[in-house]
């Protein structure tokens, strides 16, 4: 049954919500919070990724006024996870070490829950900072290519993973004692705000002359592709999801929208 005292809580609280769980963003909650609003706030994780974008889109623009390339790429990615508590890059190497090292999802999700990080979750998080730095360097022969590459990412990434939610089942050993808060549940309100987001993000850059049809069509489809693999992948791991995986979700979607870029290209 619906919580009764989610709806006491106006949208821009959701939104404030939402940037204080996806961001290290300085925000006071003057409410307490149930899950029942953070599934509600998930419908605002897409604006959020928007508001990142645009964060770390101003910093590398900044950054390379003074520095080179290479080393503007690397202070705006050091930025983007300062910005974020590298919250989903935690989730990512989480993934790989319980994946890599368990037999049975009982093992999967109990190394997943180890803080310590091991030798399959430092070499993921290695390859995958790795694979950002070069796509965006490469992207960086053109400044509005990569600033809108940024922006995209850090959007479009999050409505993918976010979506996962609604496809899958929460898999945990104890679902009453998470370590990290975690939405659950995905309204059709909430999918359709997130896709709203992106879709208004995408357009907006096609008639402003910085994106063609054709690029947007071959990301979408990208894309598509990609959510289809993870939960196929997470469904044969776990036979759901944890919000580690949301996590690693996001991250794989980010690259796969950067190296689309230099696909393209």
């Amino acid at each position: 049954m619906p919580n009764p005292e989610a709806n006491k809580v106006t949208q821009w609280q959701l939104l404030l919500l939402a940037i204080s769980f996806l961001t290290r963003l300085p925000v006071q909650l003057r409410f307490n919070v149930s899950g029942a609003h953070l599934n509600q706030a998930s419908r605002y994780f897409a604006l959020v990724g928007l508001l990142l974008g645009g964060l770390l889109a101003l910093s590398y623009g900044v950054f390379q006024l003074l520095l080179p390339a290479s080393i503007s790429v690397l202070l705006m990615m050091a930025a983007g996870l300062l910005l974020t508590g590298a919250f989903h890059e935690d989730g990512w190497a989480d993934v790989w070490d319980g994946f890599g090292g368990g037999w049975q999802v009982s093992q999967k999700l109990a190394i997943m829950k180890d803080s310590r990080l091991g030798t399959y979750g430092a070499a993921a998080l290695f390859i995958m900072l790795l694979v950002k730095f070069q796509s965006l360097l490469f992207l960086s022969e053109s400044l509005i290519t990569v600033l809108s590459a940024i922006v995209i990412g850090q959007c479009v990434s999050r409505v993918v993973a976010t979506s996962l939610i609604m496809g899958m089942e929460y898999v945990s050993e104890d679902a009453t004692s998470k370590v990290k808060p975690l939405a659950m549940h995905l309204s059709v309100t909430s999918l359709v705000m997130l896709l709203v987001t992106a879709a208004t993000l995408l357009v907006s850059l096609i008639a402003v002359g910085v994106l063609l049809w054709q690029t947007v069509f071959i990301l979408i489809a990208v894309l598509l592709i990609l959510r289809v693999i993870l939960i196929r992948w997470f469904k044969q791991q776990l036979g759901g999801y944890t919000g580690d995986c949301l996590g690693a979700a996001q991250q794989l979607s980010e690259i796969a929208i950067y190296l689309t870029f230099v696909s393209v290209l």
